[in-house]
Formats: C-alpha cells, sequence, structure tokens
C-alpha cells in the first residue's frame, strides 16, 4: 500500500494532522487506511511535542464509508479482534472507541461527504467540527444493520430513529444543531477555523488535557454509551443474514457497485443520485 495513504503535518505549535489521502475514492475506508489513521493518532498520543490531533480528509470528502468495491482484496485486519459471529462490527468499533482511550484530545475536520464508517470515525473522535453544507449520514441502513449506534446518544430519538428509518443525512449546521457536532463553517473557512481551536486546546497543560478528556468520556461511560454501541453489534451482526442483505451483496456481484448503490438511492433522491 502506497506510504503516503495518510499525510502527515504539524500545521501549528503541538498540533499534529492526518489527512487521509484516497481522494479519488473519496477516502473509502480500506484496512490500510484505517490501521494507518489509528496508527498516527498512537504516535502523535506517545509524541510528547504534541497536546491535540486533527483528522481530516483529502479531496472532496471527509470519507464515503467502508470499502464496498473490493479494496480490501489482499489486506489483512489492521489489528486483531476476536473472530466469530460479529467479529466485523466488533472490529471496527473497538477501533474507533480506541481513539477515546488515547489520553490527548482528537479533533475531527469534517467536509464533503461523512458516510457509514466515515460517520463512526469521526463521531470516535473528542471534538467534531463540519463545513455548513457536509453530508453526515448512514445510507446502509438500507440494505443492512450500521456496526457502530450513536445515533441516539448525539442526535436525541426522534431525529436518530429518522436518521435510521430512511438513511437520509443531516448537513453540518443540523449536526450542530442536534449536537452531533461542536460547530459548522463555511467550507473554505473551515481549516482555518479548526486550527485555531486546535491551537487554544494546546494552551492548555498536557495533563489537565489529558483527564479533563477522561472527565467527559467516564460521564457517557457511566451513562451506559459505550456499553451500548457494543450491544448494538450484535444486531449488526444478526443484520447480515437478512433478505436484504443478501439481495444487496448479490446486485453487487451480477451490476457491480455503483449501479446497485445508484438504484438503492435512486428512490430517495440523494447521495449519487443528487447531482
Amino acid at each position: 500500500m502506497n506510504d503516503n495513504i495518510v499525510l502527515i503535518d504539524n500545521p501549528r505549535p503541538h498540533v499534529r494532522r492526518v489527512t487521509m489521502n484516497r481522494p479519488e475514492k473519496r477516502n473509502s475506508l480500506i484496512h490500510p487506511l484505517r490501521g494507518a489513521v489509528l496508527e498516527a493518532l498512537e504516535e502523535a498520543d506517545r509524541d510528547d511535542d504534541v497536546k491535540v490531533s486533527i483528522v481530516c480528509g483529502a479531496g472532496p470528502s471527509f470519507s464515503a464509508g467502508y470499502d464496498l468495491s473490493g479494496g480490501n482484496e489482499g489486506y489483512e485486519l489492521p489489528f486483531y479482534t476476536p473472530g466469530g459471529e460479529g467479529q466485523w462490527p466488533r472490529h471496527v468499533t473497538e477501533g474507533w472507541m480506541s481513539i477515546w482511550d488515547l489520553a490527548k484530545p482528537v479533533i475531527a475536520q469534517v467536509h464533503g461527504y461523512c458516510l457509514a464508517g466515515g460517520s463512526e470515525l469521526a463521531t470516535g473522535c473528542d471534538l467534531v467540527y463540519m463545513a455548513e453544507d457536509a453530508k453526515m449520514g448512514y445510507p446502509a441502513v438500507r440494505f443492512g444493520v450500521p456496526d457502530m449506534h450513536f445515533h441516539a446518544w448525539f442526535l436525541g430519538m426522534r431525529k436518530a430513529m429518522e436518521m435510521m428509518l430512511t438513511g437520509d443525512y443531516v448537513t453540518g449546521l443540523e449536526a450542530v444543531e442536534r449536537g452531533w457536532a461542536n460547530a459548522a463553517y463555511p467550507e473554505d473557512e473551515l481549516e482555518d477555523a479548526v486550527l485555531d481551536i486546535a491551537e487554544r486546546i494546546a494552551q492548555v497543560p498536557t495533563e489537565l488535557l489529558q483527564m479533563n478528556k477522561r472527565v467527559v468520556h467516564r460521564q457517557m461511560e457511566h451513562m451506559g454509551m459505550r456499553s451500548g454501541i457494543r450491544a448494538g453489534t450484535e444486531l449488526c451482526a444478526l443484520g447480515t443474514h437478512t433478505q436484504a442483505m443478501a439481495d444487496f451483496v448479490g446486485s453487487i456481484k451480477k451490476k457491480g457497485l455503483t449501479t446497485t448503490l445508484s438504484e438503492r438511492d435512486s428512490k430517495f433522491g440523494d447521495y449519487r443520485t443528487s447531482h
């Protein structure tokens, strides 16, 4: 795999930026990319000079989600997860939730599409800042069950239910209004705004950042968020045995991924069919 699958730089003092670099695939999440993002964040967490990290995407999108086009062929999972039924949803959930366990805060800088696995990655980060017209959603509910069920926690029951039953997205502005994101900016202002926030965070002593990050996460865990997300992986595993999933996979083999996704979404008039 190309060594440049992620780009790493330090755009401000004590700030590490990790850029997913598959722009031609809208940063779809193949195994090497997931592994490279987590490895880069872990490296930053060990670096005494880094106080805060940023995850963003090159090209037109943050991430369009997990690669469904066969891009993982020949690659192993980037880290070990015990096998058996439900291995995949447990695997990806463990990966994104590991960002919670890092000592230092991580910011998601979201533009364009932030779908399915891309929304899981962003949600696993500590802070989320979005372009006003970014699209965050989980269209995969139209053929299966999500791996990581964060919707009710960050969007409230009613909006969460609507998204889970339709596969519709929310914009960056709507995500802020609902509480999924911290703030939204015009896309051409997003990068500078995130860097300013990261630099502001970096003014706080590292040991306090670490403890105060844990304060918030521990409260969410005591309210049951982490247990609830983990329990949801069992429903995801059940979802792989539905007729809808079998039909979707069969259509990919027969018609190809692009046609299958377009047919899935055409009746809704969004995603690939909206432009």
